[in-house]
């Protein structure tokens, strides 16, 4: 491939490193298995199914907010926007709380807000990808695990 032409999803999926494909992909499985009950498990087990959901979706944003923060940290030439964006998930996920804390309709709302957020934390990575500010390979990563996650708390939610 020419040096200088784009990499395709194919090749930025080829240059993950192993381990994080590996774990990334064993990341989705939690969310999966709570989707599963929500949708087809024993009813007396679906309100469990859905709080380990929305608690598991909420958990990962927050990471990914903290992935962008080190990223941000790392880099010797950073946009203002990156700080900002890196801050918004865990205060977005904590906001998602607040139904279940003052006794409103839980979780199946929140779990739609959070899927809506991790599919829309694709906007910040294809900026990193845009700035270079992330390794080659991220979206390679970060586009499957956030469709995967994204999409599964979206089924679980609107189970609910």
């Amino acid at each position: 491939m020419d040096q200088n032409a784009r990499p395709t999803f194919r090749d930025r999926w080829n240059e993950v490193p192993p381990p994080a494909r590996l774990l990334g992909l064993a990341g989705l499985l939690p969310q999966m298995a709570a989707a599963l009950l929500v949708v087809g498990g024993p009813l007396e087990w679906r309100f469990t199914a859905l709080a380990l959901a929305f608690a598991y979706a909420a958990l990962i944003l927050s990471f990914l907010g903290g992935l962008w923060w080190g990223l941000a940290a790392a880099a010797r030439q950073v946009p203002d926007w990156l700080y900002w964006a890196a801050v918004v998930p865990s205060l977005f996920a904590l906001a998602t709380c607040i139904p279940w804390s003052i006794g409103t309709d839980w979780p199946g709302p929140s779990l739609v807000a959070l899927g809506l957020a991790i599919l829309a934390s694709l906007l910040v990575d294809l900026g990193l990808d845009r700035t270079g500010i992330a390794p080659r390979w991220w979206l390679g990563l970060r586009i499957p695990l956030s469709v995967g996650l994204g999409g599964l708390s979206l089924i679980a939610g609107i189970a609910a």
